[in-house]
């Protein structure tokens, strides 16, 4: 059995894709996935499954999400061996420990090319940080990433689309991978 995070993206933010997350849970189970939680009410998910490529899941997820619930909206799977990898690989160690709250983990489908990150950085007009580490990038948000112009639009432009969490977030969500099969 394989512990796998899934996050879904711009569910319950700003009354927009409104899901409750008992659905979600019921969704996975009634798809055959074990043990699955969910943490905070923006679309954080942990389950058990029999291994299988994360790609699949994805696609098996955005499809069953649709249909079993109306919910039109892309998840983003990583076992919890990438997970941990990602906590692990953290680029910003002192700002995850000095500010969690404007470390952002943004997950990705595909990782990015050099070319696209090379012009994101070139694009950031504040005092924002990028680091691209495969399918995932690291962006420090040291004035908030309300009032940043490093914005949602932008990354989907130059990395495509993701979905970010903050780094409390990506610890609350190793942690609950670490008492999993």
């Amino acid at each position: 059995m394989t512990t796998y995070v899934a996050l879904l993206r711009g569910v319950n933010v700003g009354g927009n894709r409104l899901v409750a997350m008992a659905d979600l849970r019921r969704c996975l189970d009634a798809l055959g996935f074990v043990e699955a939680r969910s943490l905070l009410q923006s679309g954080n998910l942990v389950f058990g499954s029999p291994a299988r490529p994360v790609a699949r899941l994805e696609a098996l997820l955005d499809a069953e999400a649709e249909k079993r619930l109306g919910l039109k909206t892309t998840f983003f799977v990583r076992t919890a061996k990438e997970w941990s990898a990602i906590i692990a690989r953290n680029p910003f160690p002192d700002e995850a420990r000095r500010d969690p709250g404007h470390l952002l983990v943004l997950c990705l489908r595909k990782a990015p090319a050099g070319a696209a990150v090379k012009a994101l950085e070139a694009a950031i007009t504040g005092r924002e940080v990028v680091r691209s580490d495969g399918r995932q990038a690291y962006i420090v948000y040291p004035d908030g990433i309300g009032r940043s112009r490093l914005t949602s639009a932008l990354l989907d432009k130059t990395l495509g689309r993701g979905t970010g969490r903050n780094w409390n977030t990506v610890l609350k969500l190793g942690a609950l991978t670490q008492d999993k099969p």
